[in-house]
């Protein structure tokens, strides 16, 4: 019996590559895919970003940045767009909500700063070195960023309309955190029609190893499909580059 094959563009008529993934694999056109980077910020994956000063390890960070450089280089040659999220407010803060909204209580970046009044302003504000992205995922001509106010990239953002506008069914996701605005996102997603995969190894967790290990779980049973950034590499690279 031939394994089911998940496909989310049926009528399709270009080159198209099947994706190991879990739990079944999925085929991966690159005219209605886009690779999604949530997060890659200073803020998150480097030393003395947000993340690090309120105690969350990033030293993983280092080594999935070079695994999404990785996905991203097969992705543009395959003509897939890639799409950078970046997390955060404007400098005065006023996208991040008062005592009436849960980010202001829930938020950690806020959270520490009220803890810390020395760190007032310097963690997440648009303009400021927290926010940008890290050196070794600097976007290309052609890549997309997109701006987020919470988690999840499809509340109060562009993302919804940039995909839609370009025809997009399947969202590929890396970055931080797995748990957090990884998991808000696709879940999102997956309720908005979209096909969300995950590479787990091309993303990383903040809290307890068992965190990474939930998001997988219920990605991989619940909201979509989870793979790896080599079997990415290794099926899509087989596609015809673009013209």
């Amino acid at each position: 019996m031939n394994e089911h094959i998940v496909d989310p563009s049926p009528s399709g008529t270009g080159p198209s590559a099947v994706l190991p993934s879990r739990p079944e694999p999925i085929r991966i056109d690159p005219a209605t895919t886009a690779v999604i980077v949530v997060d890659m910020q200073n803020a998150y994956a480097s030393k003395g970003g947000y993340v690090d000063e309120a105690g969350f390890d990033v030293g993983p960070a280092a080594s999935v940045a070079g695994k999404i450089a990785d996905v991203l280089d097969t992705a543009r040659a395959a003509g897939m767009p890639v799409i950078f999220l970046q997390n955060g407010w404007d400098a005065d803060y006023t996208e991040a909500g008062t005592p009436l909204s849960p980010n202001w209580h829930k938020s950690n970046a806020l959270k520490t700063m009220r803890k810390r009044p020395e760190l007032a302003g310097r963690f997440l504000a648009r303009g400021g070195w927290d926010y940008e992205l890290v050196d070794a995922l600097t976007p290309k001509d052609g890549d997309l960023r997109v701006h987020k106010p919470r988690y999840s990239a499809f509340f109060n953002s562009q993302l919804d309309s940039v995909l839609r506008a370009r025809g997009i069914r399947t969202l590929i996701f890396t970055g931080i955190a797995t748990n957090v605005c990884v998991e808000s996102t696709l879940r999102d997603g997956f309720h908005l029609e979209y096909f969300g995969v995950l590479l787990e190894d091309a993303t990383h967790h903040l809290g307890p190893d068992f965190m990474q290990q939930a998001t997988v779980y219920n990605v991989e049973k619940f909201f979509g499909w989870v793979s790896t950034a080599a079997d990415f590499r290794t099926a899509v690279s087989q596609l015809p580059p673009k013209a």
